[in-house]
């Protein structure tokens, strides 16, 4: 007897790729209709797209010490104005907002009023939202991160990153670690109210951590080194160092690294749907 092929016949072929084709086709319907359905809430836009741009742009014109040294006490600080100090530090609270408010926020409400389980009835797998609504957080920290950068360099002149590598690993582990955090608040906030309640205790301390308050280069030692342990204190240290062309962040790194490897496993685990 002969063994039958393991290949796929060539009529099997098609079939997974319009299987593959239509699966990404319902992807990107409902992440448009997510992407809509953000857009038309005007505190979260406004929150998740402008704030960090518009914070930047508003201290750097209206602040007197904005012009003025970083650090005068530190050689490195010194070469640096106040506001370009602070733009990497402004990055960090644009990641919190995401990761901690308009990120959890609409997943717990779907699962409060029963959307998630409905979903279960249905043809659309509810895994389709949560990867809408990753891609559309996504795409709202990237454009508000841009909006912040562009609008400081071209209004308030700041100076562009010294080591851009460190920038950029700093702010693409920051979002995943912040994201993670997020996952688990999503996972298990039964409501609107209490991920609002959770996400708003994180946020607000975490910017105290990332330096939103007092830039985190002037605060004692020993809050400098709790926040490089923590996801957006760790992101804003990483950013800054990069930006400011301080030694290479290894530590913050793999902080924000564990905290995403930790993070996304635990919330798949404990995920509920209704």
């Amino acid at each position: 007897m002969t063994a039958a092929p393991l290949t796929p016949t060539p009529a099997s072929v098609p079939t997974a790729r319009a299987t593959t084709a239509t699966s990404g086709r319902v992807l990107a319907r409902v992440t448009r209709t997510e992407a809509l359905l953000f857009l038309r809430e005007p505190s979260a836009a406004f929150f998740g797209l402008a704030f960090p741009a518009v914070l930047l742009v508003v201290l750097g014109l209206f602040m007197p010490w904005a012009d003025q040294p970083f650090d005068e006490k530190d050689p490195v600080l010194s070469q640096i104005t106040a506001i370009t100090g602070y733009t990497p530090i402004v990055l960090a609270l644009a990641i919190a907002t995401v990761g901690f408010s308009t990120f959890p926020t609409p997943i717990a409400t779907y699962r409060g009023n029963g959307v998630l389980r409905r979903l279960a009835t249905t043809p659309l797998p509810s895994s389709r939202v949560l990867a809408a609504q990753v891609l559309v957080n996504v795409a709202t920290l990237v454009v508000a991160s841009v909006l912040a950068v562009v609008l400081g360099v071209v209004v308030l002149d700041i100076s562009l990153p010294a080591d851009p590598l460190a920038l950029v690993l700093g702010f693409v582990l920051g979002a995943t670690s912040t994201m993670a955090v997020g996952c688990l608040i999503a996972a298990r906030a039964p409501n609107t109210s209490s991920a609002n309640g959770v996400g708003m205790l994180l946020y607000f301390v975490s910017l105290f951590f990332a330096g939103v308050w007092m830039p985190l280069p002037l605060m004692p030692e020993i809050v400098q080194t709790i926040s490089r342990y923590t996801p957006v204190g760790a992101a804003s240290q990483a950013m800054g160092a990069g930006w400011y062309g301080q030694p290479f962040p290894a530590t913050e790194l793999l902080v924000m690294a564990a905290w995403t490897l930790v993070g996304v496993p635990v919330a798949a685990k404990i995920f509920r749907w209704s």
